[in-house]
């Protein structure tokens, strides 16, 4: 009847078996495995830069985007770069992280404390579940 033997659960106990054409049963698989890809969601991460001397407008132009960003189910990373001799600044940028995390709590939570990681500081907040 050209079928095939096919084990299906070979941790089970006894092993589970099924007789049917291979190839439709390789087919029906990989079907699956693109389903459960299609369904799987994406995280999509946003990026905001500051300045170590960011403005209290500019602050609040970024705050309007970041809190866009966390409606629509995106992380969001804000960083603070730091150029030439504004690393001497290290404790306005850590202000100005700690400051948006307090602005977007009731959006968000803080998954990552600033960090500074070379001449980046920098700070990830997820959205909430709804």
């Amino acid at each position: 009847m050209e079928l095939d033997l096919v084990e299906i659960s070979p941790k089970a106990d006894p092993p589970v078996c099924k007789i049917t054409d291979y190839s439709k049963f390789l087919y029906q698989q990989k079907k699956k495995q693109k389903e459960m890809k299609a369904k799987a969601t994406k995280i999509v991460v946003k990026e905001i830069r500051f300045g170590p001397q960011t403005d209290e407008h500019d602050f609040l132009f970024k705050l309007r985007h970041a809190e866009k960003f966390l409606q629509e189910g995106a992380k969001v990373k804000a960083f603070v770069f730091f150029k030439g001799r504004s690393i001497l600044f290290k404790e306005q940028g850590e202000i100005l992280l700690l400051k948006l995390a307090t602005a977007l709590e009731e959006l968000g939570t803080v998954e990552q404390m600033p960090k500074l990681e070379g001449k980046r500081m920098t700070m990830f907040i997820s959205p909430k579940k709804k």
